[in-house]
């Protein structure tokens, strides 16, 4: 043991009367919600990069943590895995996600790196015999070196796109060999700074591609996990390919990829392309392609991505509605994607943000159930839609009226519609009597 976390006593549930700040107060893996554990709904995963990898800085200043495996190479970053498997056993938490880069310092080749990357992970294997985290989703970082700067499969430089195949080609299979669940494409920078030296169609095809090699290599080597997209919208290029849900699903869709990958949704990237978070679930299920999700939140008075823990329950009620309407998230779960602010220095920081967050999650899980056992908010949609399930209404649905039949259907009964009450005012209401 480390004495990173010295005096720490693991994370347990007490309940809502708990004053301990270093306690659950509603997330109680062990609870049934709806007949299933609390833990088997959320999954909950620690984001490697964020909580460990991440040095403190934001768009104008640099590091402001004092870390103990800061610029101490392997050394480091063996000292950074055992400190990393002591805070999910304090949390018990059962999930962690990392990028190949979040756990071994790169080298002057990728031969070098993945040699740092496999020595690192071969300690993982070794930990994870002993701890009950297991892995949720690994990614490679295609996004941090300035290599990366033009973007890695959509990149210009065809030796650009290799690099980024054989960074992938290794974590995919560290991936695997892991037990992953999932393998996350995460597209950092594969998007465009100006149309002006740009071929849009050429990039496209690339990044096509690419995700047909991932998809091909999976299967040679016997992964059976999900392999995930995670939709991103400009930030930091002007515009980036994989903008939301519905543009990675026409993206898949053009290139007959819809069957193989499916989309890990982020809260602040969601807010990022204009949309909630709910949104972006809900097309993700319309469509069949909800894989898994980070959490975490954005600040709305900041322009990037700024990765806060989340606290608003009664958004998460909504998005687990959707969710829980989904039929769960399969071999998903939920990622914090989020970091404690760069002025939050100490070690108990990092679990008062996850313990925060993991409470925050039980409520909204708690919340949707209620709302799906009440029936009431299923029941308005369903009575608002009434009309399509009539004959003549039905007909218009499955193409068995033409636009011509339509229109004498209409002057033949003197057809004149008045409008409805969206009732917003009172499902809105209604949602916060669960929360």
């Amino acid at each position: 043991m480390t004495d990173f976390f010295k005096g720490v006593a693991p994370v347990r549930f007490e309940g809502p009367s708990s004053t301990n700040p270093l306690a659950y107060r509603h997330y109680n893996k062990d609870e049934l919600v709806l007949g299933k554990r609390m833990e088997d709904h959320i999954r909950p995963a620690v984001a490697y990069w964020h909580t460990f990898a991440w040095e403190g800085g934001d768009p104008f200043g640099g590091r402001t943590f004092a870390r103990p495996w800061h610029d101490k190479g392997m050394d480091g970053a063996r000292l950074k895995a055992d400190i990393a498997f002591e805070f999910f056993d304090l949390l018990d938490i059962p999930f962690f996600c990392f990028h190949d880069v979040d756990v071994a310092p790169e080298g002057d080749s990728l031969a070098e790196s993945n040699r740092n990357l496999r020595a690192i992970t071969d300690i993982f294997a070794r930990k994870m015999e002993k701890s009950r985290a297991r892995l949720l989703w690994g990614t490679a970082n295609l996004f941090a070196n300035r290599r990366y700067m033009a973007g890695a499969a959509t990149n210009p430089d065809p030796y650009v796109f290799a690099y980024a195949a054989g960074q992938v080609r290794t974590m995919l299979e560290i991936t695997h060999e892991l037990g992953g669940a999932n393998y996350v494409l995460w597209g950092g920078r594969e998007g465009y700074e100006t149309l002006l030296n740009t071929n849009l169609k050429q990039e496209q095809d690339q990044a096509a591609r690419f995700l047909s090699l991932v998809v091909e290599h999976a299967r040679k080597i016997g992964y059976k996990g999900t392999l995930l997209i995670e939709p991103k919208p400009q930030e930091p290029t002007k515009h980036q390919y994989d903008y939301d849900v519905a543009t990675v699903y026409g993206f898949l869709k053009t290139y007959g990829l819809e069957k193989d990958v499916k989309v890990n949704i982020e809260v602040g990237h969601a807010f990022l392309a204009g949309h909630s978070f709910e949104h972006e679930l809900a097309v993700a299920r319309s469509l069949g392609i909800l894989g898994s999700v980070d959490a975490n939140r954005n600040d709305l008075q900041s322009g990037w991505d700024t990765d806060q823990f989340p606290n608003n329950p009664g958004e998460m009620a909504l998005a687990f509605y959707q969710i829980l309407k989904n039929g769960g998230l399969g071999n998903g779960g939920f990622n914090f994607d989020a970091k404690v602010r760069r002025q939050s220095l100490d070690p108990a920081d990092l679990l008062h943000g996850h313990i925060g967050g993991l409470d925050t999650l039980a409520r909204g899980l708690k919340g949707a159930a209620a709302m799906l056992e009440d029936g009431t908010y299923d029941r308005v949609i369903e009575e608002r839609y009434a009309g399509w399930k009539e004959k003549g209404a039905a007909a218009m649905l499955s193409g068995g009226r033409t636009l011509a039949q339509i229109a004498d259907w209409v002057d033949a009964d003197n057809i004149n519609p008045q409008p409805k009450s969206g009732q917003q005012e009172y499902l809105e209401n209604l949602v916060n009597r669960f929360v």
